[in-house]
């Protein structure tokens, strides 16, 4: 759990607007804060299965928000992982390179189909004409 001035630093720091203190960038900030903090107490505390529980979950909400974000404005996303350095985002960021790859290979195969078509069907009546000037 964070105490009160670092969870002010911490929103000072990530918000969107004057009074914004649950905005997704802000949530995630303080999960990233709060992961950070009992990542330290887990490796003095190897046996504390129960923090283990608590770190889970909220790397698992931290995730659920990352992916919202990234969803519904993927500036804020690139923006608040740079600052962050979160793992996950380089992840998904990298994910999503992939697929743009691939949306653009696959754009790129549908033109060259309708190309050929285009071709065809130009050799074709070329040919008819050919054939009604005779």
């Amino acid at each position: 759990m964070l105490d009160k001035k670092t969870k002010q630093r911490v929103i000072s720091r990530f918000k969107v607007h004057d009074t914004d203190t649950g905005s997704p960038q802000v949530q995630i900030a303080i999960l990233t804060e709060e992961i950070k903090q009992l990542a330290d107490h887990l490796k003095k505390h190897k046996h504390d299965h129960s923090s283990r529980r608590g770190l889970l979950k909220k790397v698992d909400n931290r995730r659920k928000l990352i992916k919202y974000l990234q969803k519904e404005d993927n500036k804020a996303f690139v923006d608040i992982s740079k600052k962050l350095n979160l793992k996950i985002s380089k992840k998904l960021i990298e994910e999503e390179k992939i697929e743009e790859e691939l949306r653009r290979q696959e754009d790129l195969e549908l033109l060259a189909k309708e190309n050929r078509k285009i071709e065809k069907e130009n050799k074709k009546l070329k040919k008819e004409k050919e054939s009604e000037n005779e």
